[in-house]
């Protein structure tokens, strides 16, 4: 097999002592230091990808962000101090220029900073040469050097102003520096006199404006070295109430630790967990506070205002100014949506957890499950967390009163087991929360471990090894011999064999079972750290001290691969037992095939920036774990030469059961019959609802038909109203006709004597104007010829002027390719305008002189026209006359065509009023149908009164029946208990016998060294008698045990035998009493129907009887549901008690001994 491969899928944790330590990358993800590498998270999809850090780095101290969003800077400690600079729009995030400088002492850059056209690139050493370096970084090159203070003032930050590249701000212990770079040298702007302090952080303004802040809460404006505005924090102490009975805390100091800028003003931190925001204020160089953030309290935590005195070390924006992220130096990352925090009215606004807590301290212990892929690491902070590594989230954390030194989960991963600096716990892993149920006097375990079955645990209490049994608690072996302390244990496969390595150079294999040490390999000179065994135990590897991987079979050494000058603290082993993981000292994690090979063979990661603490495999072989002192939690993905993930031999599923207290199950079954209730209660209102809508509308209904009448009566007397106008219409029509036939007959007379004169003068105009028009034509004709020839002109000129400069153009363009193609555009553009101006010149022109053209022709036109229509209106008015007398005519047919329509309409009007008669009758009619179905009513009323009297004696019928099933209900319940009783007295039984075989278990070993005792020495006749008599007696009370046992089962079939019988009764009685339910219901139904059928026909008066028989029926139905449920649930319960009765007949029969009970 080749050297097995792992690839970084997900790292927990950040590096809370690195500067700038969170970089927005865009709106949605961000750059942030973890482990030995930094990390590209998406905030919204949550995937990560790594930036490896350099292979002999000692840790990571500052970072810096390129304003174009393309380059990173990473300062890294070792033996010189270096600036590394990646390429992060890369897919691999690719190596980019490694800065140093060979004169400088100092081994870090504690700042470093880019310029805003991102092509310089500033950084500040420690000590002991505290000096500024200015580099054109891409060409490596050193353009300006300064030393910025002396050894006891450190420098915190440096920083390039963001609208020039020039001029640089350092910030320090006493330290306010303006620098700005010209003619290669950095020169220093002197401040006004202003007392120095510690400054610990600022920021760059609009207008060459800064702001810093100090150890002391106070910020200050500068406007180039003069001071502009001066502001004090003054930190608000909350009183929190606290689980824990330490004394208070002294009230903590307002520090300004980090300033942020954004559109409106600036954000700072203001003390421990504390950020203010400030807008410009009305006045020029002035500020107000608009908002405090705060970080919100932990309530997983004994302390829960523990979490606000975190001190915030740096703030940063989106590029859309939408999110604020903040990290402390707890490791912490917390997140708050600006939009959000300004729609809130409230000026106190809290963060959230970016995506989830993570530890801040030393993570000592790591542990994963068979059942569920649940990781549980513990640490130096007091808290145990529960991790998924499959979906890469934090499941369930909790903070104690005390440290963890170590953990174990349960392979069912319910159960989990933590060795704290007091006591060792044993707690169930609930659905929200970790509770203990179980403690054991070990004080600082550091050391254990569940066995592979999980019915056995081992804890390690300085040099010797406790068993306990996982449900009894007991302590069943004890292991001792080692002189030093343990420092990993290991169970193997069937859990019949426990290894251990401790400081004192040995490696013992245990005999789980009687204690004893089966196998040793001691070797003095090595303090061995941990070790790993082979899926068929015969092959131990182990790792100390001497810088060496040990093989060790049969308890002999039978190779030594050493580990070029690297100390290993952790190995392990996958479960197919091909491969091999190491983890360093200096945070490396290292992969080796398995056999080992000859040649010093394996595959080396940078994973974390502290000595590795523990390494596990999961289950299934495919991610292994690591977490180190650097308290990064880190999932690697293991892989194969193609990059693909492993196949796995069997598919393992994960199980979905959790624990939950019977309380809380409780309260959800109580929240939920609640809900069930409303549900009822809002089904009856809409029901009232909706009959109180039948009942509006009905009402509706009748205003409406009554509006109908009158709207009908409205009319008709409108109808009379309309004849008598239209009568007089008739009449004075008749009269306007007459007088419109002798104005006729006058204005034809008139217009034929005025028509006659006006062609006469028409015909002359139209004369002269046919002159001017033709003399016209020609004057245009001429101007457009000679126009036509100077646009020409014009054109050939252009065109020759612009080849010549094209050509002119071409020759630079070989030149300079660039700027040439930018020319071209613009000459072609300028052509392309300079013709459209000209043929639009002269298209304007066009139609300019052809519009005059055209107005000429039709004024022409429109004469001749005019002069033909003078002599066609006279033979118009002749047919206009002749039509009027036509028109005339066709008046009198109409007027005929009226009298016929007013003669069909006095019809429709007589047999409109039939209608009506007609239409009276038949509401007699109604009138003499609704008084026969009031009497009918008054019988049903009559059928009424019988009904509810024979519906109560029905209802007396029920409430026998009902006690019945009450008392059923009493004597199910008493079953229960006896039952319950028998449970109880079964374990007790088995208790007995489980006591009875321990002791007969201590007897035989008592025989057994007895025997060999005899053996040896001479044999004496009292003992072999002694023997023989304690041999009988253990033997007689065995035989009196199994009788007890077999009369105890007979009593308990008899028992069951018993309560079946009564079950069978109790089955037959509900159904007799479901049947006759069946034929009450049956009998109801029919009365309702009865009902249901005359309700059609009836009055508003019925409705009172409607709503009677309702209601009883409502009544009716839930008693009949009420009823039906609790006969199913009576029915599940014989189902589930004959069930139990079978199984442990069944149990019996097999194993002749009474099974262990739960109740």
């Amino acid at each position: 097999m080749t050297t097995p491969l792992v690839q970084a899928n997900h790292i927990f944790g950040l590096q809370a002592s690195v500067v700038n330590n969170v970089l927005f990358f865009d709106d949605q993800s961000i750059i942030y230091p973890a482990g030995s590498s930094c990390v590209r998270y998406n905030v919204d999809q949550k995937w990560q990808k790594f930036i490896p850090g350099a292979e002999k780095s000692q840790g990571m101290l500052a970072l810096a962000f390129s304003p174009n969003h393309r380059y990173l800077a990473v300062s890294e400690k070792g033996e010189k101090a270096t600036v590394t600079i990646y390429d992060v729009q890369h897919d691999q995030s690719r190596k980019k220029k490694s800065l140093s400088v060979n004169d400088l002492h100092a081994q870090e850059f504690v700042s470093i900073a880019f310029s805003p056209d991102s092509k310089y690139l500033i950084a500040q050493s420690g000590k002991p040469d505290w000096t500024l370096i200015y580099w054109l970084w891409k060409k490596q090159k050193i353009i300006g050097v300064m030393k910025t203070t002396t050894n006891t003032n450190p420098i915190y930050q440096i920083s390039f102003n963001p609208q020039d590249n020039t001029q640089l701000c350092v910030v320090g212990d006493g330290v306010l520096k303006l620098l700005r770079y010209s003619d290669g040298n950095l020169k220093q702007t002197n401040f006004q006199k202003f007392e120095l302090q510690n400054f610990l952080a600022h920021a760059w303004m609009p207008e060459d404006h800064i702001i810093v802040g100090t150890d002391t809460g106070k910020l200050y404006l500068f406007e180039l070295a003069e001071l502009r505005w001066e502001y004090s924090i003054v930190l608000e102490i909350r009183k929190s109430p606290s689980i824990s009975h330490m004394p208070p805390p002294p009230p903590p100091q307002t520090k300004v630790t980090a300033i942020t800028i954004y559109s409106k003003g600036f954000i700072c931190s203001a003390g421990p967990g504390v950020v203010y925001m400030f807008e410009r204020g009305e006045e020029k160089d002035t500020f107000k506070k608009t908002r405090v953030i705060r970080i919100p309290q932990d309530p997983y935590s004994t302390d829960p205002s523990h979490a606000e005195q975190q001190e915030i070390s740096t703030l940063c924006l989106s590029p859309s100014e939408e999110a604020l992220i903040a990290s402390t130096n707890k490791n912490q990352l917390y997140s708050i949506t600006l939009s959000s925090a300004e729609i809130s009215k409230s000026e106190l606004t809290h963060f959230e957890f970016l995506c989830q807590s993570f530890h801040s301290n030393v993570i000592t212990g790591l542990d994963i499950c068979i059942r569920k892929p649940l990781v549980a690491t513990s640490s130096v902070d007091r808290s145990i967390r529960l991790w998924n590594y499959e979906t890469n989230v934090l499941e369930l954390y909790k903070e104690f009163q005390e440290e963890a030194y170590s953990v174990a989960i349960h392979p069912s991963g319910l159960y989990i087991l933590v060795g704290f600096s007091d006591k060792l716990r044993l707690m169930n892993l609930l659905i929200d929360d970790i509770r203990t149920f179980k403690e054991f006097t070990i004080r600082s375990c550091r050391e254990c471990s569940f066995s592979n079955g999980g019915h056995l645990f081992a804890v390690v209490n300085g040099n010797v090894i406790h068993i306990h049994s996982t449900t009894t608690f007991e302590n069943l072996v004890n292991l001792k011999g080692h002189n030093g302390k343990i420092r990993a244990i290991v169970w193997n496969s069937d859990d019949s064999k426990l290894i251990s390595c401790g400081m004192d150079g040995a490696v013992y294999e245990w005999n789980t079972l009687t204690g004893k040490r089966e196998g040793e390999c001691v070797l003095k000179s090595c303090s061995y750290t941990d070790l790993c065994i082979t899926p068929d135990s015969k092959t131990i590897f182990a790792v100390g001290s001497d810088r060496t991987l040990k093989e060790i079979t049969d308890s002999q050494i039978i190779r030594e691969v050493p580990s070029n000058d690297v100390a290993y603290t952790c190995v392990v082993m996958s479960h197919s037992g091909r491969m091999l993981f190491l983890g360093a000292a200096n945070g490396t994690v290292r992969s080796i095939k398995i056999p080992l090979p000859v040649k010093s063979e394996w595959n080396e990661y940078q994973a974390h920036s502290g000595p590795i603490t523990k390494m596990v495999v999961t289950f299934d072989d495919l991610y292994l774990l690591t977490v180190s002192e650097d308290a990064c939690f880190m999932i690697w993905k293991i892989i194969d030469k193609e990059g693909r993930v492993l196949k796995r031999d069997k598919e393992v599923g994960h199980a979905e059961e959790i624990l939950i207290t019977k309380s809380d199950l409780q309260e959800k079954n109580q929240l939920s019959l609640e809900l069930k209730t409303r549900v009822e209660e809002l089904k009856m209102e809409n029901e009232y609802q909706l009959r109180l809508k039948d009942m509006n509308y009905s009402d509706k209904i009748k205003e409406l038909t009554e509006k109908f009448i009158q709207e009908m009566e409205s009319l008709k007397t409108k109808n009379q109203v309309l004849k008598t106008d239209k009568d007089k219409i008739e009449i004075k029509h008749k009269e306007d006709t007459a007088l419109i036939l002798d104005r006729h007959t006058k204005d034809i007379e008139d217009l034929e004597s005025i028509n006659n004169q006006k062609l006469m003068l028409e015909y002359e105009k139209y004369q002269e104007l046919q002159l001017k028009s033709q003399r016209m034509q020609e004057d245009y004709e001429r101007q457009l010829n000679e126009m036509d020839e100077s646009k020409s002109q014009a054109l050939e000129e252009l065109t020759e002027y612009y080849e010549t400069k094209l050509q002119e153009k071409g020759k630079f363009i070989e030149q300079l390719q660039e700027e040439s193609r930018q020319q071209i555009k613009e000459s072609d553009e300028t052509k392309k305008q300079i013709e459209e101006d000209a043929d639009r010149e002269i298209q304007d022109i066009k139609i300019k002189y052809e519009r005059n053209l055209r107005d000429e022709k039709e004024a022409n036109l429109r004469l001749k026209g005019e002069t033909g229509i003078m002599r066609k209106k006279f033979t118009s008015l002749q047919k206009e006359i002749e039509d009027k007398q036509g028109e005339i005519e066709k008046l009198k047919s109409e007027h005929q065509k009226l009298h016929g329509v007013i003669r069909s309409l006095e019809k429709d009007i007589q047999g409109l009023k039939k209608e009506i008669l007609e239409r009276d009758e038949t509401i007699q009619d109604k009138e003499k149908r609704i008084y026969d179905l009031k009497k009918k009513n008054q019988e049903l009323e009559k059928f009424k009164f019988v009904l509810d009297y024979k519906i109560k004696e029905l209802k007396k019928q029920i409430e026998p029946r009902e006690n019945d099933i009450k008392e059923m209900k009493e004597q199910i319940q008493q079953m229960e208990t006896e039952l319950e009783l028998f449970h109880k007295h079964n374990a007790q039984l088995e208790l007995n016998i489980g006591e009875l075989k321990q002791k007969l278990k201590a007897t035989e070993a008592e025989m057994r060294k007895e025997m060999e005792k005899f053996e040896i020495a001479t044999v004496d006749s009292n003992i072999q008698k002694e023997f023989g008599r304690q041999r009988n007696h253990l033997e007689k009370s065995i035989a009196t045990l199994q009788k007890k046992l077999l009369k105890d089962t007979e009593i308990h079939r008899a028992d069951n035998v018993h309560i079946m019988q009564e079950n069978v009764a109790l089955i037959k009685e509900i159904n007799d009493l479901r049947h006759e339910l069946k034929v009450a219901r049956i009998k109801g139904h029919d009365l309702e129907v009865a009902l249901g059928t005359l309700k059609k026909n009836k009055k508003p008066c019925a409705v009172e009887f409607k709503d009677n028989c309702s209601r009883n029926a409502v009544t009716r139905l839930n008693f009949d549901h009420e009823s039906e449920r609790i006969i199913d649930l009576q029915q599940l319960e014989i189902k589930r008690l004959q069930e139990q009765n079978q199984a442990k007949e069944d149990a019996y029969q097999s194993a002749g001994i009474l099974p262990a009970l739960t109740t």
